[in-house]
């Protein structure tokens, strides 16, 4: 039963996030999708559920999985190591997919090589996801348990100019100017082992909001869309609670506008009170750039 990992890119633009999501039908506009897509704007397709009375969502699992069952011919089940929210991006999400070729052509047995996997996976998918790489690895890899380390960026664009080509992936600030020295003293309190329960979502459901920030730096990044100075912010953890990563871009945006103090930021880390950190910076301007593995 061979089992392949996939390196996967996407433009989160018109997903509704990673994970599958299949809500009940709405039942005054069954075949329509009025009311079950409107939390995801109207340019979010539907795409069509195997559960009766149920509507699937665009979602990125389930766009890639339904290529890869298309290839394999065979119900594969894809496994995703983060799930990224609506509008969030990906240059570097890992996937996991097992097969069971039966020499009848169901399955895809490793002599066919991942490479060409990869090539038919892609030939069966949208413009706006892409499949990096593919390798075939042991039978018990978890995409999920198995990380050891993430990386996100975060990108701003500060300027009057509303950004055009890059609208998409940028946080746009038209007044104003960010302090990177200030964000960069903020964001050295925020580095090491912490308890990040400030820093989360209400109704995460982990079990304990403890995490590792191993680096997490502000810089410059030049001159962008329209002449808009780009500012960029990366981190990378042990792992992330829900909106973890927004709610730290927020809160470091805050104090490069003069918003909040880096003594603030201080004291919001450890008061572990979320009403004492920052904003949840919007989706677009977030992208997991990498997840390492052991080997």
């Amino acid at each position: 039963m061979p089992r392949y990992r996939l390196t996967i890119a996407y433009d989160g633009t018109e997903f509704c996030g990673w994970q599958k999501q299949e809500p009940p039908e709405a039942p005054a506009a069954a075949g329509e999708g009025a009311g079950v897509t409107a939390a995801y704007g109207e340019r979010t397709p539907l795409m069509g559920s195997e559960r009766e009375g149920r509507v699937a969502l665009r979602t990125v699992q389930g766009v890639v999985e339904q290529a890869v069952r298309g290839v394999c011919r065979e119900r594969v089940e894809l496994v995703g190591a983060s799930r990224t929210d609506s509008g969030v991006h990906a240059r570097g999400q890992v996937a996991a997919f097992s097969t069971l070729p039966d020499g009848k052509g169901t399955g895809w047995p490793s002599e066919r090589g991942a490479d060409r996997l990869m090539a038919a996976v892609n030939s069966r998918l949208p413009d706006d996801v892409t499949v990096l790489a593919a390798s075939e690895v042991a039978v018990g890899f978890d995409p999920i348990g198995d990380a050891v380390k993430k990386m996100y960026s975060y990108t701003f664009s500060v300027g009057p100019v509303k950004p055009v080509w890059t609208r998409r992936v940028v946080n746009w600030l038209p007044r104003g100017e960010l302090d990177v020295a200030a964000m960069n003293r903020a964001a050295e309190l925020l580095v090491g082992e912490h308890d990040f329960a400030a820093f989360a979502a209400a109704g995460h459901g982990r079990l304990t909001t403890v995490r590792t920030v191993y680096s997490l730096s502000v810089s410059d990044a030049g001159s962008g869309d329209g002449g808009n100075r780009v500012v960029r912010m990366e981190v990378e953890g042990n792992g992330f609670l829900w909106n973890m990563v927004r709610i730290i871009a927020g809160t470091l945006m805050q104090v490069g506008l003069g918003q909040k103090s880096v003594e603030q930021v201080r004291e919001a880390l450890e008061s572990r009170d979320r009403a004492k950190a920052g904003l949840t910076a919007p989706p677009q301007g977030l992208c997991l750039e990498r997840i390492w593995y052991p080997e």
